[in-house]
């Protein structure tokens, strides 16, 4: 039986193929995605270098899902996320889209509690539990390519206890001063 609570490792070879080290086969960029949809942690490595290639990898997933007209990124904010890499907002972007999905992540589960409180039948049903499962795993895979600190952020880790329900006013503050931020980096 695998064990879900480490990541999947996945060794990429130098003739590029993907291995699954825990079925002992090998993968596709479309059976990773799946892995992460379904709540699973994914390491990717190289197997020669031992570098972890994990992040490159969720970018290409992403860049994908995209090209399909699977779009959830606006080109502005593709566009943004560009310039942040030439410019002094760089150091600021990443606590600024850690806090913007933890924002979003805090909504959506606030939005499925109720749901589960107003109608428990509902909750029951496998569509609503894979729904949940969907929103980790979207999360997860958003906040892999920020660097350790900031998805920490993002997921509530790093931590000893994670922010309240009623620091949404404080998050909001914090929101509100990166963008600040943001706007006089732009003057």
């Amino acid at each position: 039986m695998a064990d879900t609570a480490k990541p999947l490792l996945i060794k990429r070879y130098a003739s590029r193929r993907l291995y699954n080290t825990e079925t002992s086969d090998y993968v596709t960029l479309e059976n990773i995605a799946a892995f992460i949809r379904d709540g699973r942690e994914v390491q990717i490595v190289d197997l020669k270098s031992g570098d972890d290639l994990t992040r490159q990898y969720l970018l290409q997933i992403i860049a994908e899902h995209e090209s399909r007209g699977e779009s959830v990124l606006p080109v502005d904010v593709l566009t943004d996320l560009v310039r942040s890499y030439t410019s002094q907002a760089a150091s600021v972007v990443p606590q600024f889209l850690a806090t913007s999905f933890e924002m979003l992540r805090q909504g959506q589960a606030a939005m499925l509690d109720n749901v589960t409180k107003v109608a428990p039948p509902v909750a029951k049903l496998p569509a609503f539990e894979a729904m949940r499962a969907q929103q980790e795993a979207f999360f997860k895979a958003m906040t892999g390519f920020m660097p350790p600190a900031a998805a920490g952020a993002a997921t509530g880790a790093g931590s000893a206890t994670a922010a309240p329900a009623d620091d949404l006013d404080a998050i909001k503050a914090q929101l509100a001063e990166l963008q600040a931020k943001l706007a006089r980096m732009g003057k």
